[in-house]
This record gives structure tokens, sequence and C-alpha cells, in this order.
């Protein structure tokens, strides 16, 4: 039987790693430090490992994967074009890119507490995912 707690969960998880390479992608452009620009770059490329490995397990219970919801983009674009029409710097690709690590953790540890019949797989994979948001959280402080 299928557990719709499971699913759920790697949905949303899955959804939360293409907004995250959503995100990346919007600033990369802007960035000018290189080392930024490596760690930007690094976290995105573990963003789509994680996200293959979602969508791996999706498939597996045959289910699909989950797109960020247009508003969700749309607004992000939005709060993004706006900040760096502002002031276009490191430190506001920084800003922007941690507020959205710090609104994914938050939303991923509700949906872990929501989806408690999930299977460990799944979160596992969830925690991973809140892992790597926290640690580039930490690696973008210096830029803030």
């Amino acid at each position: 039987m299928i557990n719709k707690d499971t699913i759920y969960l790697l949905r949303e998880c899955n959804s939360g790693t293409k907004m995250a390479v959503y995100s990346m992608d919007e600033v990369l452009e802007k960035v000018k430090d290189p080392n930024m620009k490596n760690i930007l770059s690094a976290s995105k490329a573990q963003h789509e490992k994680i996200g293959d490995r979602l969508h791996i397990q999706l498939e597996k219970y045959g289910d699909e994967t989950k797109e960020p919801s247009i508003m969700a983009k749309s607004m992000s674009w939005m709060k993004t074009s706006a900040k760096l029409a502002m002031e276009d710097s490191d430190r506001v690709c920084a800003d922007l890119i941690t507020d959205g690590c710090n609104m994914g953790i938050k939303t991923l540890y509700r949906y872990l507490n929501e989806y408690t019949a999930a299977e460990e797989d799944a979160r596992i994979l969830c925690k991973d995912l809140i892992q790597l948001e926290e640690s580039l959280t930490e690696d973008l402080r210096v830029y803030l």
C-alpha cells in the first residue's frame, strides 16, 4: 500500500529543490565575488542532486514531481528584481538567498511535522535538504 504521507513529503521537498535552483539561477549572474559564485554553484548542484533522488523516489511510487507554484516563482522574481534594482551587490544576493533558505528550512520542518507517517527514506531526504539549506546560509553569512 502506498503511504500518502511519503508521497506528499517527497513532492514538497522536490518542489523546494526546484525553487532553490530557480532562485540561485536568478542571482548567480549578478554575483561578482568568485568564491560566492562557487558556493552558489556548488549548492545548486547539490540541490539538483537531491532533486534527482527525490524524483527517483516519486517515480518508484508512480507519482510525478511537483513544480513550485507560479505565485511563488513570480514573487521570488519580483523581490529579486526589485532588491537588485535598488542595489546590485553580492550582499543583496546573499540576503535574498539566505531569506529563501530560511523560508525553505521552516517549510520543510513544517512538512516533516505534518507528514509524520512518511517512510524513513523520505524523511532522510527531507533532512538532507534541510541540512543543505542550513549549510548554505552559514556559507553566505560572510557576504551579508
